[in-house]
């Protein structure tokens, strides 16, 4: 894939804003549809403990050693960040956990490894972390409710710009989503803040995804932007107990 075009991006970024980041008609839900799992963003120590539990179960599968050590971190309970869990509807087990900071006020958990270019400098960014799901069929659709969820917590607090780090062969994934290099095409980077383990640091923008997954015809584009989930729930809760600035509108006020 190819490397981003800041000075392209940038400028689709802003004829959008003029716009605003309230959608325009053209992307009217078509339908509502229920899941078999809620997601909704952590407000207590015993949800927290559940997503750590899940993160524990998949980071089990690739680095055994490195998952017997997580345990709830400091990075949860950081002022801009919260916690994403995705639970089952039948008997509230844990599918799926994401963790989303934004640089809101302090730089993002990545910065401590790389410095990023010049053109995402003075943008509001959010980085998406400590990604968890169940195995089978009924975790890849919780994977990708929670990559819906990270976009429509993004939009609701105005960021710019997505930002995450990936593993190989993770990063396919992020690709597949249309998230680009920030850095060299597939440049694998050593990451400091994760034992110095390679991954590429891909970037999405906000304001431009909805026409970007459109132009391609993507195939999760009709579950991303044109159906409400009412199952997503991403009511602002904060376990830093800092106050919280956001409204909460219903999803489908944002996709």
């Amino acid at each position: 894939m190819d490397r981003l075009n800041p000075s392209v991006l940038i400028s689709e970024f802003h004829d959008e804003q003029v716009a605003g980041l309230a959608f325009p008609d053209a992307l009217r839900l078509q339908k509502t549809e229920r899941l078999p799992f809620t997601i909704r963003i952590v407000s207590d120590q015993q949800s927290l403990q559940k997503a750590v539990v899940m993160r524990q179960m998949a980071y089990s599968r690739h680095l055994p050693e490195f998952a017997k050590a997580m345990t709830v971190e400091k990075g949860d309970h950081e002022p801009g960040t919260v916690v994403l869990l995705a639970e089952s509807q039948l008997d509230g087990g844990p599918l799926g956990t994401m963790r989303i900071q934004t640089n809101q006020f302090a730089p993002l958990v990545l910065e401590q490894s790389v410095q990023l270019p010049d053109w995402l400098l003075g943008t509001r960014m959010a980085e998406a972390t400590r990604l968890g799901v169940a195995g089978g069929t009924i975790g890849r659709l919780v994977k990708v409710a929670l990559c819906k969820a990270l976009f429509l917590y993004c939009g609701q607090q105005h960021v710019d710009w997505m930002v995450i780090t990936a593993r190989s062969p993770l990063d396919r994934e992020y690709e597949a989503m249309l998230f680009s290099d920030v850095f060299g095409a597939n440049e694998f980077l050593r990451m400091a803040h994760v034992g110095g383990m390679p991954h590429r640091v891909m970037a999405k923008p906000v304001a431009v995804a909805r026409e970007r997954w459109a132009a391609v015809r993507h195939p999760l584009y009709k579950f991303v932007f044109q159906t409400h989930h009412p199952d997503i729930e991403l009511c602002p809760a904060d376990l830093s107990f800092e106050r919280e600035t956001v409204g909460c509108p219903e999803a489908s006020q944002i996709a």
